[in-house]
């Protein structure tokens, strides 16, 4: 990222006592667009986007906002040269702590144990990945110098941070919940960071669920209508209910599906830190399995709270034109008609659902994007976006096919009511129903257009969520 800067505006130094003060006075020049001795906000953010080292606008504001010491809205350049000095200080203790033989390199061995040590395994090749997108002299070893110059306008400050910036990850909701929510920084916390990027997850996830409304229609009504003796096809599907409720019929129970999104996430988020503190000791970082753990009982504690809205979605979803007029009245009825415990019918199978869920998916995604960085990167180790959207494609569809059965059977009670004649069965008599009468493959009635929403969700999430992320100023990894 900072090559550019390395090699023109940066000449590398012997040591830090002994830099030239041009080496800061050429930069401020640089950022200093209209020569008039001083750099506002948009002046740094122009001049970073022209050196080609864009951090994003909540990176920038933090550079600035540290920066103007008397706070006039201008930095100076003896605030900018203070802000860099400043800043190379903190990056000198994260360099010496990484540094663990004290040779005054960083190499791949000491990135693994460092990273080891702070709850982040990490395999050689990956360090050397690391390792690689800093190294400016292709000697396989970081120096001061090339330490120095990597991250002089990275608002990062100690190795917390920095394992941050290298472990890229992505909020993005592909259709079905998140099993593992994402985690910030106490620093991002404080930011605002993380609320923004929740927000940008958020939307991304009500475009994509909108624009797939019509397959999870479908899906529902082969779960719950779908038997041996009344085949449903995708086509006979689609074409059965434009025909009972025409075209806007597809989108029926969409928008309650939208709007758990956001009680769903607050929850889980809010849970999953609960969890951890509750599983970890102070000062201790989270492991793969804790972290399985707490984001299991967090997807647990989130699905208690919003789990009547799972059972309106489906109400809707099969019910028939005009059988409600909205959100509101379907939950009307089923209070009147069948009383509170019917907004917890499936609860079980769903609950049971999480654990294979969340650990399948979680499991496939580490090995997939771990695979990936052994096997495929070059330069840099993060994966980006599209390839972490493809291996969270990939891994929440491994989970699917384990937690299937129970999501059908939990539908299917969320469902009986409305079907005339239907036993009122529980969850164990309902697997004996569908095995009996249907055979295994009765299991996965409607898993493909489960399936086939997965690749159109994964592309609109994408670009939804990376115009959101700009928009709102997210920091770009």
């Amino acid at each position: 990222m900072l090559r550019w800067l390395r090699g023109f505006v940066l000449p590398t130094a012997a040591c830090q006592d002994a830099e030239p003060p041009t080496r800061y006075e050429t930069l401020f020049q640089k950022l200093d667009r209209n020569g008039d001795g001083v750099v506002d906000i948009s002046e740094l953010q122009e001049g970073l986007k022209s050196l080609g080292i864009p951090l994003g606008q909540d990176a920038e504001e933090k550079i600035f906002t540290t920066g103007d010491v008397n706070k006039d809205g201008k930095l100076d350049f003896e605030e900018f040269m203070k802000y860099l000095k400043d800043h190379e200080k903190k990056m000198k203790l994260a360099f010496k702590s990484l540094d663990k033989n004290n040779d005054g390199k960083i190499e791949a061995s000491e990135i693994v144990q460092s990273l080891q040590i702070l709850g982040l395994t990490i395999s050689e090749q990956q360090a050397e990945l690391i390792l690689r997108s800093i190294d400016a002299d292709g000697t396989m070893t970081v120096d001061w110098n090339e330490w120095r110059d990597y991250f002089l306008f990275n608002p990062v400050t100690d190795i917390e941070e920095i394992i941050r910036f290298w472990k890229h990850s992505t909020g993005i909701d592909i259709g079905d919940s998140l099993t593992i929510p994402d985690e910030f920084t106490e620093d991002e916390k404080k930011s605002g960071q993380w609320w923004r990027q929740l927000l940008a997850g958020g939307v991304a996830g009500a475009v994509s669920r909108t624009s797939t409304a019509p397959l999870d229609r479908l899906k529902v009504m082969m779960q719950v209508h779908g038997s041996k003796s009344a085949k449903m096809n995708i086509y006979g599907g689609f074409r059965q209910m434009v025909k009972e409720g025409g075209i806007r019929s597809l989108w029926r129970g969409n928008g309650t599906n939208v709007i758990k999104i956001a009680p769903e996430t607050a929850v889980k988020f809010w849970a999953y830190e609960q969890y951890k503190k509750l599983l970890t000791e102070e000062g201790q970082k989270i492991g793969t399995f804790e972290r399985f753990v707490s984001g299991s009982m967090a997807g647990a504690t989130a699905q208690t709270f919003i789990y009547p809205m799972e059972v309106l979605k489906t109400r809707l979803a099969v019910g028939k034109t005009g059988q409600y007029s909205g959100m509101f009245d379907c939950a009307k009825k089923i209070l009147k008609y069948e009383g509170m415990g019917a907004f917890y019918k499936g609860y079980i199978p769903n609950l049971l659902g999480i654990i294979p869920y969340a650990g399948i998916d979680l499991a496939v995604y580490e090995l997939l994007k771990s695979h990936w960085l052994d096997n495929f990167a070059k330069d840099s180790v993060n994966p980006g976006v599209m390839v972490l959207l493809g291996c969270g494609a990939l891994s929440s569809t491994c989970g699917q096919l384990a937690s299937y059965p129970l999501a059908l059977v939990r539908t299917r009670m969320q469902a009986q009511a409305m079907i005339e004649g239907s036993p009122q069965l529980n969850m164990v008599g309902l697997f004996r129903r569908i095995i009996y009468k249907e055979g295994l493959p009765g299991l996965y009635r409607g898993i493909t257009p489960n399936f086939m929403k997965v690749l159109p969700a994964v592309g609109i999430s994408y670009v939804v969520y990376e115009n959101m992320k700009q928009t709102l100023g997210v920091t770009q990894k």
